[in-house]
Parts: structure tokens; C-alpha cells; sequence
């Protein structure tokens, strides 16, 4: 094995080479919204998996998976090919024959919001479910507590809901309602790895919650996310989903782990048909690749580092953009929420005398990225105007969110002299300049 030794010293000197470190020039340089951060070892651990030349999922996507549920104490971790793959195997995994009773069906209910990234809401429509949207909280983002329970009616099964550009929903008010009426809870945790309420971490609160390594998020794989639970029956469930919905849960590579191949009933197949082609679901291939979770396995080890950098990010924009909170909605969260930062999210008072795109704008011409709260209100998209759904009062502020909300970036990769350069642009357009 010397020789893969000598290419992954020579991968260490090409990363230093190609990546090495470079000084922000505030003149010329772009401070993105987001973006990858990483140092040698993702390449090193890229190319290691390479060598092996398992295309499929093979030992580094088994030591993510350990180690992901590890670090939010649960019992099992599914990794698939994207957030959104995530929140389809998720949602999809309630709609299971082997849950009984407790299926979800055609025509039940899911409360949502319309304030969202369109693949929390879509796999809810794809299944055949009614999403139920409430309104939500300025500031914060996330469903107004409220109107959640004044949304449940006799069809609803379950809560499907996503911790806001990190801020944590209100968990107290979603558990409480899913244990009083036996709904189901899923917690679309794809911006909010790291984020805790009351002291325990997002993602450990409801039946089944996604991530997602996408390279905006907090870890990154490229293409990436995972399915959690603590309930190794789920985890079995959406398995099946991931792997063409097949019943057998042989790891790659593998035969017999049920010790029962070749003598059980499925259907009408002939008794003692082979289970590793035996199909319990309508399901997908959704499975990452080795590679992605050999970068996954590296991005681990500098994800409490990257939480902390975000937060000292994030507080010191708080700080600098106080003097104009009579014009500008900063980001909030309740007193039991301990945020992981996604982002800095700002909503322009209807009074401020100028409007969100007179401000990003001026952003953008001073080399600032911008972004919109995702979709602003589901609804009013042409893919999601004409679905089945519920709307419970008013999405009032959904709206405001969709004219007059944007974020920009404070993920690991900004440092003071981008902290500083935007500070320093908000600054001068708040004194009344207009011209970049």
C-alpha cells in the first residue's frame, strides 16, 4: 500500500497548491452567501474512497452513518443523495402498509407552512396528502404556535415542519399537539444542524427528521442528506424507500442478514422467494456514493467549529445592524432556542422609506450576496397554485416575507474583513447612499 501513501501526500500538496489560503480583498471580492469550507483532508478522504473504486455506498458511508447518529444520539442515520431526497423518504415512510392503521393515506392532513423550501411541501402533494398551511412569525420564521393546533382537524395525521434557516420551531407547542392528537412528527432539520431547544439538539424531537450537505449547509458532501429516527422500524421503512422499496435490508454486498432468504410468503409470490427481490414499497434509488461520505466523514470533525464560527458571525452582524432595527426586522428566536445559525435574515419594514430590492440591490453592486427566504409563500408558485390544500386564517405575514425578506451569508468561510465589508455597506446605505 505504499504507493497510496505517496498519492495522498502528493493530494495533500496539490490542496495546498490549489486551495491554499488567500487574503479577501474587499475591492474585487465577492462575500458569498454561503459555500464550502474545507482543508486537505476532504480531498485526502475524496480520493482515498476513489482508490477503493466502490462506487456505491461502501465503508466511509458506513462510518458516516455511525458516527452522524452518534453525534444526535440516536440509533440510526440514513444517508441519501440530498436533503430533498430526505424529506421525500421521510414523508414517504408514513405512508407504509406496515405502520397499520396509522398509515398515512390519501386525503389526510399535514400541517405545513407555505414560508418553506418547496421540497419540505412537495412530498406531501407527491403522496397524495393535503398540506394544511399556517402563517408565521416575523423574525423568526417559523410556525406562528397558535395557529398549529388551531389547525388540526379530524383528517390531520401529521406536523411536517422545518427549523427555519436554523431557528428551531416552537417544540414545546409541536410535541405537545402530536402526542394529545397521536400525530406524527417530522422535523425537516436540513438548516439547522447543530441548533438545540432547551439543551437538546434539533432533529431529536420527532419520529423522523432530515438533514442536509448540500454546500449552503453546515457540513457539506457536495450532494448529500440523511434520514434520523430513534425507532429502528422507521429506520428499516425508509431503508426500503431509499433502495427501491425493496423489503430486504441486506447492507451492499451482503446475503441472509434475516437469516430467512429463501423461506417466507411475500404476496403472491411463491413461498420461499428470494427476499433480496422481494418489493414492500413503491419506492426510489436515493443512496449517495462513497465519496460524497468520505467528504461527509471529514466535514464531521470541524462541524462544532463551523456552529461556532457561524454564531460569532451572526452576533457580530446583530451588533452592527442594531442602529437600524426601526427600518429593519433583525432575526430572533425564543428564549429556549440556542440557534446554528443558516444565515442573517432581514426583513425591511413596510416604513423604512425604501424597499428589500432597493437594499439588496445596492448589496449586490457592492459585491454582497443576497438571497430570498426561499420560495416567500409556496402558493403563489405556478407549480403549487392549484394544489389540494387547507389554509388555516391568514398567511399575511408569508406575504410580507415574500416582498420585503432576504438573508445574506455568515457561514464559516466569512471572516472580519467581510464582516467588516458588510457592515460598512449597510452603513453607507443607510446614511442615504443609493449608488454603488
Amino acid at each position: 500500500m505504499e504507493i497510496r501513501e505517496e498519492i495522498l501526500e502528493l493530494v495533500r500538496k496539490y490542496h495546498l497548491q490549489k486551495f491554499g489560503s488567500r487574503r479577501f480583498d474587499p475591492a474585487s471580492d465577492v462575500v458569498h452567501y454561503a459555500g464550502r469550507v474545507f482543508d486537505e483532508q476532504e480531498l485526502v478522504n475524496l480520493v482515498d474512497a476513489s482508490l477503493d473504486f466502490f462506487l456505491t455506498a461502501n465503508r466511509y458511508a458506513e462510518q458516516f452513518e455511525n458516527r452522524f447518529a452518534d453525534y444526535l444520539g440516536l440509533s440510526n442515520a440514513i444517508l441519501v443523495n440530498s436533503g430533498s431526497s430526505a424529506n421525500l423518504v421521510a414523508l414517504s415512510a408514513l405512508t407504509s402498509p406496515k405502520l397499520g392503521d396509522r398509515r398515512l393515506k390519501p386525503g389526510d392532513e399535514v400541517i405545513t407552512v407555505a414560508a418553506a423550501f418547496p421540497t419540505t411541501v412537495a412530498p406531501i402533494v407527491q403522496n397524495q396528502l393535503v398540506p394544511v398551511f399556517v402563517d408565521v412569525n416575523l423574525g423568526d420564521y417559523t410556525a406562528i404556535p397558535d395557529r398549529l393546533e388551531a389547525a388540526v382537524s379530524p383528517r390531520t395525521q401529521a406536523v411536517f415542519m422545518a427549523h427555519t434557516l436554523g431557528v428551531p420551531f416552537n417544540l414545546d407547542v409541536a410535541t405537545d399537539i402530536a402526542k394529545r392528537y397521536n400525530l406524527w412528527l417530522i422535523e425537516d432539520n436540513c438548516d439547522a444542524l447543530g441548533s438545540r431547544y432547551r439543551g437538546r439538539l434539533t432533529g431529536t424531537f420527532g419520529h423522523l427528521a432530515t438533514t442536509s450537505f448540500y454546500p449552503a449547509h453546515h457540513i457539506t458532501m457536495g450532494e448529500g442528506g440523511a434520514v434520523v429516527t430513534d425507532d429502528d422500524d422507521f429506520a428499516r421503512i425508509a431503508r426500503s424507500f431509499r433502495d427501491w422499496g425493496r423489503d430486504c435490508y441486506c447492507a451492499g454486498g451482503e446475503s441472509n442478514t434475516c437469516g430467512k432468504r429463501f423461506s417466507q410468503q411475500f404476496g403472491t409470490l411463491p413461498f420461499g422467494y428470494d427476499h433480496k427481490y422481494v418489493y414492500s414499497h413503491i419506492g426510489y434509488n436515493l443512496k449517495a456514493t462513497d465519496m460524497q461520505a468520505a467528504i461527509g466523514c471529514a466535514q464531521l470533525d470541524k462541524l462544532e467549529d463551523f456552529i461556532s464560527r457561524r454564531k460569532h458571525n451572526h452576533g457580530h452582524l446583530m451588533k452592527a445592524l442594531a442602529p437600524y432595527e426601526d427600518r429593519l426586522i433583525l432575526p430572533s428566536s425564543s428564549d429556549f432556542a440556542d440557534p446554528s445559525w443558516f444565515c442573517f435574515v432581514i426583513t425591511v419594514r413596510p416604513e423604512a422609506g425604501f424597499t428589500r430590492n432597493d437594499l439588496t440591490k445596492f448589496l449586490e453592486a457592492n459585491r454582497i450576496e443576497t438571497r430570498n427566504l426561499f420560495s416567500g409563500n409556496l402558493l403563489r408558485h405556478p407549480a403549487f397554485q392549484n394544489i389540494n390544500c387547507r389554509i388555516v386564517g391568514n398567511l399575511n405575514n408569508t406575504d410580507l416575507i415574500m416582498n420585503s425578506t432576504f438573508f445574506i451569508g455568515i457561514y464559516p468561510g466569512i471572516d472580519q474583513p467581510q464582516l467588516d465589508k458588510i457592515a460598512d455597506t449597510f452603513n453607507r446605505f443607510m446614511n442615504g447612499e443609493r449608488q454603488s
